[in-house]
């Protein structure tokens, strides 16, 4: 009687112990990164009763391994024993997202920002938990339909040459061949033919020595598919090289396509590291930028997008794009299309997981990112976009299925507006039935309208086209500004706002930031700018002849200052003539500082600042007609 009753507690013991052994084996698969083998052993301890250590650590590995709905629940449980804070919190609210449960997800990161105040990214995913409907609105924009891919499991990257798809896929594999972290084979390249309805054949793996014992991929195609910029696990022989970390870290490597079809002549690129990763390439369209995704010191967070240029000797050490385009999130998978770059983000303003975002550049920046919205970017990840020339048909990798995916984009011939309104510059209101002159700079062809009563006016626009617009109005001057569409693969409407200053005869305006150094006529970079602004509004108006007008501070005699004020007058109108302005429509004229702006005379003492105030240019309409 006594050793039966002793029973239920070496059972209970025997649990315990099972349950403890199955954490511990199930904790070392993690560090390994064997996050496949590890679910394995948190499912067997759990089978021993809910304990919620064990319950996080079941969905941090199937997080992993994407395996959105089982690792959901297993957050879930976790929370009903208590609530879920920090980092826990916040993986959750992206797990809820990923399903589409916007409401259930904004507390959680509400929760994750007060106790991680610093990561700007919660607060960018509250406020799209918040305004998740936006990303809806033009979802009939696009045609969406997934290509399976015969005896591929996952399919993602995709790029097209010819009939032809290059992608990178895994397949299912025997324990022997699995890659620990999903359980599926290692990712090679592959190559699939499309027939004329976008039908696959049978995918073959690429010909050569790219495809290796590890993993190959994704990649680009330059120089008319003829080079192949990779990605590849960091790997000798068939040994697998790790860090201090056991990570495998990813390498950029180069191969050419030999006379026989093969891929050969691997390269590796200059700029790999040992302790950081390098890949996901995308080549400009002139071959010589090179886009790609690393984790290598001096990024913002997360994983950054880089580039390097080719200088023709070899390429440049890596540029992070920046903060209009990386987050302390994950900014991967760059594509070039035209002038256009597309990424994928898990920041910005994101709708869940990965989101394809598009941006331009815009001198030696780039665009604010824009998210593609849906059908092209769903709750789950979203990456590898590519569009063909015409940005009508292209290919992306989705795992809105539950598994990535290549998918199909039809998207109808892109249409462009310029939309406007016209205003007073003094008092904002609107600047009724003014000439609307619009000008295609290819073909010089012009289209004029009218603007209406409220100062709108629209115009159709080419695609791949940059133009002018010029707006003209009674006793107002006249302005032009660009507008692009080049580069732009969606329908837009492009906003160009127009304020038209009154035309005052004889009433001067201050140049704002055209200032002079101290005893000085140069033209000052700041200046510069300014400047260029101005030689616009000149050649807008070429009816009026304008007088630019240079003014110093008290400090220096009277004499001198007259005769500075007319070299810096001068210098002002000399760098207007050299951008094209004609010489008939300006006349230059120095005062000196007979027209303080401030009470700084002669024996005041004033602040370098107040001095400045007075080193000002003016102009003003003196003639309504050209000088002759």
């Amino acid at each position: 009687m006594r050793n039966n009753a002793l029973l239920p507690a070496a059972t209970l013991l025997l649990f315990s112990s099972c349950a403890s052994y199955h954490v511990r084996k199930g904790e070392q698969d993690m560090s390994l990164l064997a996050y496949s083998q590890a679910e394995q052993h948190f499912d067997k301890a759990l089978k021993q009763g809910e304990d919620r250590r064990t319950l996080l650590l079941a969905g941090q590995a199937e997080l992993k391994q994407e395996k959105v709905e089982e690792a959901s629940v297993h957050y879930a449980a976790a929370e009903k024993l208590a609530p879920l804070e920090g980092d826990d919190a916040y993986a959750y609210g992206r797990l809820l997202m990923a399903q589409g449960k916007y409401t259930e997800a904004e507390p959680m990161f509400v929760r994750a920002l007060q106790d991680r105040p610093e990561k700007s990214d919660i607060a960018e995913l509250i406020g799209a938990c918040q305004g998740y409907r936006s990303f809806y609105t033009d979802s009939l924009r696009y045609r969406v339909r997934p290509v399976p891919m015969q005896g591929i499991s996952r399919a993602y990257s995709p790029v097209a040459h010819g009939d032809r798809l290059l992608f990178t896929g895994q397949k299912e594999a025997t324990m022997a061949k699995q890659d620990p972290w999903s359980g599926q084979s290692f990712a090679d390249l592959y190559l699939v033919t499309m027939d004329a309805q976008g039908n696959p054949g049978t995918p073959e793996p690429i010909k050569g020595t790219v495809n290796g014992p590890f993993h190959e991929g994704p990649a680009a195609l330059a120089d008319s598919g003829r080079t192949l910029y990779f990605t590849r696990s960091n790997y000798y022989g068939r040994k697998l090289i790790k860090d201090q970390k056991n990570i495998s870290n990813l390498k950029l490597f180069r191969a050419t396509l030999g006379e026989d079809g093969a891929w050969g002549n691997i390269t590796e690129f200059a700029y790999n590291g040992e302790s950081f990763s390098l890949g996901q390439p995308a080549v400009s369209k002139n071959g010589k930028t090179l886009f790609f995704t690393s984790d290598m010191p001096g990024g913002h967070g997360g994983k950054d997008l880089w580039y390097s240029r080719n200088l023709g000797t070899g390429w440049e050490p890596p540029v992070n794009m920046g903060p209009s385009i990386n987050t302390i999130g994950d900014e991967m998978f760059p594509t070039v299309v035209g002038d256009a770059l597309y990424f994928s983000s898990t920041g910005h303003n994101n709708m869940g997981g990965l989101d394809i975002f598009e941006t331009h550049p815009e001198g030696e920046y780039w665009s604010e990112p824009q998210n593609m919205g849906y059908p092209v970017n769903s709750t789950r990840d979203d990456f590898g976009l590519w569009l063909d020339s015409t940005g009508t048909h292209g290919y992306f990798s989705s795992s809105r299925t539950g598994t990535d995916l290549i998918h199909e984009l039809i998207i109808p011939t892109p249409e462009f507006t310029v939309s406007g309104t016209i205003s007073n510059a003094q008092d904002g209101k609107p600047v009724p039935f003014a000439l609307v002159t619009l000008q295609n700079l290819a073909d010089l062809m012009n289209v004029q309208d009218t603007a209406d009563a409220n100062g709108n006016f629209s115009f159709k626009l080419d695609p791949n086209r940059v133009y002018n617009i010029l707006v003209q109005s009674d006793s107002m001057l006249a302005r032009s500004t660009m507008v692009s569409t080049v580069g732009l693969g969606i329908s837009s409407d492009i906003r160009a706002d127009i304020m038209l200053d009154p035309l005052e005869l004889e009433k001067p305006i201050v140049v704002p930031n055209i200032y002079y150094d101290y005893d000085k006529w140069d033209i000052r970079p700041d200046a510069a700018v300014e400047l260029n602004k101005l030689a616009r509004t000149f050649m807008d108006n070429p009816h009026l002849v304008f007088e630019l007008s240079s003014h110093t501070d008290c400090r220096g005699s009277d004499l001198y200052n007259l005769v500075l004020s007319d070299a810096r007058a001068k210098s002002a109108v000399d760098y207007l003539l050299r951008q094209g302005v004609p010489h008939e429509q300006l006349i230059a004229r120095g005062y000196g500082e007979s027209m303080l702006v401030n009470g700084c005379h002669d024996g005041v003492e004033c602040t370098e600042e107040e001095h400045q105030q007075n080193r000002r240019t003016e102009i003003k309409v003196v003639n309504a007609g050209v000088r002759k």
